[in-house]
């Protein structure tokens, strides 16, 4: 796999150490609003490509694994789908990673009411249970049109057209609904922290089930050196 040339600048890493110290005191106050509310799980979703009990939409079967916690309000996460994906993929396709995607739902606050965080997560999962081969389409095309913070966010409406041109229709009822809200709040409770951190926080990601700092993630050319 590719490295980084000596000394390039990872402005992935440099944009989330700014964003920390700006999150920090949302992050505490989210986990003991969590830590005082009894969550229902609600209904799982179904199908090949969700792990039921860990929340995960797996994609691949490589022997490697890379858990990923992502919040489509989140704009450091459609920054490091944008920096990373196409390497987590190509990993993917040659047959050595496995890739678990879990939507998780923690900025609801930064969307005036219309709790988009939560809509859209529980929309990957429709996505995922409708097929499975759809849901990374989804999730790349949620953040090519990532709404800004403090924004209502995409109207179901929306959500359902970058749905079909995925290739799934048929889902309106699971979307407007909200058939896995109470799946996706219980499973934003598993979110692990990151080492170093007060509190959980996303993109948040997963080692071969070790959780790491994003300090600690690579350049841009250089993700596979995390499984080396």
């Amino acid at each position: 796999m590719a490295t980084a040339a000596t000394g390039k600048t990872n402005w992935f890493a440099i944009w989330v150490s700014t964003a920390v110290v700006v999150v920090v005191a949302l992050i505490i106050g989210l986990v003991v609003w969590m830590n005082n509310s009894a969550t229902d799980p609600g209904t799982p979703p179904t199908g090949s490509g969700i792990e039921q009990e860990t929340g995960a939409i797996v994609v691949g079967d490589g022997p490697q694994t890379l858990d990923t916690y992502v919040d489509f309000m989140c704009p450091i996460c459609g920054q490091f789908e944008t920096t990373y994906g196409p390497e987590i993929l190509d990993m993917v396709e040659e047959g050595t990673l496995t890739l678990k995607i879990h939507p998780v739902s923690i900025l609801d606050r930064f969307s005036q009411g219309t709790e988009f965080s939560t809509r859209s997560a529980n929309a990957m999962y429709c996505v995922a249970e409708a097929d499975p081969d759809a849901a990374v389409p989804f999730m790349q095309a949620m953040f090519e049109q990532q709404p800004a913070e403090q924004s209502p966010g995409l109207t179901d409406e929306q959500i359902l057209q970058i749905a079909s041109e995925a290739g799934v229709t048929g889902i309106d009822s699971c979307v407007a609904d909200r058939t896995y809200a109470s799946y996706v709040a219980a499973m934003t409770q598993e979110t692990p922290v990151q080492p170093g951190s007060s509190g959980i926080g996303t993109p948040t990601l997963a080692v071969n089930g070790e959780v790491i700092s994003n300090s600690t993630i690579p350049a841009q050319g250089s993700f596979a050196t995390l499984f080396d």
